[in-house]
């Protein structure tokens, strides 16, 4: 019987990690999961050893304060896995804590596997000879990661995105809001400010803030947030009670595509999120905050070394959608990009059909492939 060791830590690779858990069931029906996995990895028939939230830390100096804790996690599934030997340990994304999970699994003998490439090509290069002493295989999500992992010796296969095959190309606004019990006419602002505690608290006031800033400009206008769980719900209705009394907004449990797909414009957290509107075929405004501390240390350091923060544009090659970052994520600003993409349907159109092209390229069947590319690691168990 096959047994599968993986480790996922936040809602998106919770997301791939359940796809791939489902083709490999496909193909090894008795399969056994277990690892650390979040509501749909448990569904697809995952063990989880711990809460997947215990492991949703993000920023450099929060990480810090939460160290003792992941190191602590760390350990004790490095000797659980260790002990019972699965065959193949996938890690989903989470690099600062898979990776050296793996690392260590693979100098036992265990074959590793990493699911999303960590991102080397934009900032911290240098981590690239961690990722090439971790894993036997990295299953690639976007095409031009090839090529920097080929050049680094990092065995790789692309295997497409799994939203891609997920999300229709054909999206139906009017049945997206019929769904989410919204009125079928007027237009409606989408404000996802992210999955994690963190990111609501630092940018639900100016989200709220754009949100007020278009109101007082714009009549008629609805808002409408998905929040991933009852915990980032209160911090968000809190919120709305302090900065946004009387706005007109439905807060919903969960549902984030179909707000995307029944939104007009969509004001987003960098992240996932932006790839997912992007798919969805939706003019998009991303805003993000770091804490002030480790945005000082990034720019002073010079670790990002793209063009873009959302995945969106880096896919687009151009930034089709605004990032407003840091100081210049605020009220009016982000408002004003806002109503800029209401005012102007030609410009959202052009926008659409790239990101349409967009999604045909990810459309790879990708968790059938990753499976077939794990599967076929296992089976060579001399080739190392």
């Amino acid at each position: 019987m096959l047994t599968v060791g993986i480790v996922a830590n936040e809602v998106s690779g919770d997301l791939l990690g359940a796809g791939l858990i489902a083709e490999l069931k496909k193909r090894c029906p008795l399969a056994r999961f277990v690892g650390v996995a979040g509501p749909r990895m448990q569904a697809a028939g995952c063990e989880s050893l711990v809460p997947m939230e215990r492991l949703s830390v993000m920023g450099l100096f929060e990480v810090l304060r939460h160290l003792p804790e992941l190191w602590g996690i760390r350990r004790n599934l490095l000797d659980y896995f260790l002990r019972q030997r699965p065959d193949v340990f996938i890690g989903v994304d989470a690099p600062d804590f898979n990776l050296g999970l793996e690392q260590r699994l693979r100098a036992a003998g265990i074959r590793t596997v990493h699911l999303v490439s960590p991102t080397v090509w934009a900032w911290r290069p240098k981590r690239v000879n961690k990722v090439r002493r971790a894993v036997d295989l990295m299953l690639s999500i976007y095409p031009f990661e090839m090529d920097f992992l080929e050049r680094h010796a990092v065995p790789a296969a692309y295997v497409g995105h799994p939203l891609a095959d997920e999300i229709p190309l054909e999206v139906d606004q009017a049945q997206a809001r019929r769904q989410l019990g919204l009125p079928i006419a007027g237009a409606i602002v989408a404000l996802l400010p992210g999955s994690r505690a963190g990111e609501v608290r630092r940018l639900a006031a100016p989200f709220l803030g754009a949100a007020r800033w278009c109101l007082g400009r714009r009549e008629g206008l609805r808002f409408v947030t998905p929040l991933v769980n009852e915990t980032l719900r209160r911090l968000f209705e809190d919120r709305i009670r302090c900065e946004a009394p009387g706005l007109p907004i439905t807060l919903i449990d969960g549902q984030s595509r179909a707000v995307i797909a029944a939104a007009d414009v969509v004001l987003t957290a960098s992240g996932t999120a932006t790839l997912e509107t992007l798919l969805l075929q939706r003019p998009m405004v991303v805003g993000y905050r770091l804490e002030p501390l480790t945005y000082r240390v990034v720019k002073w350091l010079d670790l990002i070394r793209v063009p873009h923060i959302a995945m969106a544009n880096l896919l687009c090659g151009e930034r089709l959608a605004p990032e407003l970052i840091q100081d210049r994520c605020r009220a009016e600003t982000l408002g004003q990009a806002l109503l800029d993409f209401l005012d102007n349907p030609e410009q959202v159109r052009a926008i659409q059909q790239r990101y349409r092209q967009i999604h045909r390229q990810l459309r790879q069947g990708a968790s059938a492939r990753a499976a077939e590319a794990v599967l076929a690691l296992v089976a060579d168990r001399g080739g190392r």
